[in-house]
């Protein structure tokens, strides 16, 4: 089976040991992966990675500094991967819940002999996601879905496509989860894995979440909260208009 990596931060360690108990209980080897703190990094290291130029043009809103931190961590995954002796590997975040059929299903990734996928998704939000095609993988669906999932708290993916993601990716100017849904942009053929085999667990963290700094950053009043929301609203709508000029004539 591919080699498995956890994005942990160093002091989040009631989240580490919430996950290595997740993997664990299912026999599930790990490797984990020391998180780039967004907090500790200088003016001059953002700005070697974060493009907030080209944010401010095609973003949906500024990066906070763990959703930079964040970023970072996965191209750090991604590199370890295309590194690896492996074909791939899998990727989770630290604040997963595994089903008890995630080994089996990780297994079946590792050796899929009609792999027609760089990327698979082992978790989404949408329990009835709208599927473009789709094919049996034992006894999961391995489906090509119209949008992109949100989240990478759990995915495996080729080494070929780590090395791809990881050559491409700094600067960036998304959120990590985001720039996996510009399918035009990164070339990838990505898949969900339904059931999907990872949910989201324990959120506590001593660093705090992205989440809860996003919401902090976005308080905005007046003018500047309305500009933000047209801002998004613009985005969205490019967004929507890019996906369906890509599914147009794929289907």
């Amino acid at each position: 089976m591919w080699p498995a990596h956890v994005i942990n931060l160093a002091a989040n360690t009631a989240r580490m040991e919430n996950s290595a108990r997740e993997l664990s209980r299912l026999g599930i080897a790990f490797e984990r992966l020391d998180a780039v703190n967004g907090w500790a990094m200088d003016e001059g290291a953002v700005a070697a990675v974060y493009d907030a130029g080209e944010n401010a043009r095609r973003g949906k809103y500024p990066l906070v500094r763990p959703e930079i931190g964040c970023y970072l961590s996965h191209v750090e995954a991604w590199r370890r991967i295309a590194e690896g002796e492996a074909e791939g590997g899998f990727v989770f975040e630290d604040d997963i819940r595994a089903e008890d059929t995630l080994g089996e299903a990780m297994a079946l990734l590792s050796g899929d002999e009609g792999r027609d996928w760089d990327m698979v998704k082992l978790f989404t939000f949408d329990t009835d996601p709208q599927v473009v095609r789709e094919r049996s993988l034992g006894r999961f669906r391995l489906a090509t879905t119209y949008r992109v999932p949100t989240c990478l708290n759990g995915y495996g993916l080729t080494r070929d496509a780590a090395a791809h993601l990881a050559a491409r990716a700094i600067p960036f100017f998304r959120p990590v989860d985001e720039d996996q849904k510009f399918l035009w942009e990164t070339g990838l053929r990505v898949a969900t894995l339904l059931p999907p085999q990872v949910r989201v667990g324990d959120q506590q963290a001593a660093t705090g979440t992205i989440g809860t700094e996003r919401r902090r950053a976005g308080a905005r009043q007046g003018l500047a909260r309305l500009r933000q929301a047209l801002h998004g609203a613009l985005y969205q709508w490019r967004y929507r208009r890019d996906l369906a000029r890509h599914w147009k004539g794929k289907a």
